[in-house]
């Protein structure tokens, strides 16, 4: 039941993803971005884990480039079934990554997770009580389980639904950012 559900929802979103362009998409990412700034827990944070971006997300390549210059900027590579993470030393170190040619660091594993201040999740979509539901492989849930850091969901307003189907192993953001 719960799997037809999300089955249902990623098909919507997706529908509503690629109803609009990479360039709104993009100018829509600058809004979500510039909320993100604006919070104590960004501000404050010394070590940031972002993603960078498939072309259906919340646009955050210019954000990481931007932010590499005053945080340390972790990014999550995708090692099998896992996410390993690296520091981000700018895009000529990116390499494409092994499953969805997403840009990746090169670099050394980051292993401290306990210095990671904030996360930035992406997710297929979100609800008023801050769960997640992501593509359905589990790759942020396995990772998010095991940091403490500030946990935050960004996403384009048609993405924040009234509610998500979840299961036990899926882990809740501690905020969400939108339009």
């Amino acid at each position: 039941m719960i799997d037809e559900e999300k089955k249902r929802i990623r098909k919507e979103i997706r529908t509503l993803k690629n109803a609009i362009s990479l360039e709104e998409k993009t100018s829509r990412s600058i809004v979500i971005l510039e909320n993100v700034e604006q919070l104590p827990e960004f501000i404050e944070a010394k070590t940031v884990m972002l993603y960078w971006a498939m072309a259906d997300e919340v646009q955050t390549s210019d954000f990481v480039i931007k932010w590499a210059a005053s945080k340390r900027v972790i990014l999550p590579c995708v090692n099998g079934n896992t996410l390993d993470l690296r520091v981000f030393r700018g895009v000529e170190d990116l390499v494409a990554g092994e499953n969805f040619g997403i840009p990746e660091p090169s670099g050394e594993l980051f292993t401290a997770y306990d210095e990671i201040d904030l996360i930035l999740v992406p997710g297929v979509a979100f609800d008023v009580d801050n769960n997640r539901m992501g593509r359905g492989k589990a790759y942020y849930d396995k990772l998010l389980s095991s940091l403490k850091a500030f946990k935050l969901g960004v996403c384009f307003y048609f993405q924040l639904l009234e509610s998500v189907p979840t299961d036990e192993h899926d882990i809740k953001m501690d905020q969400i950012v939108s339009e």
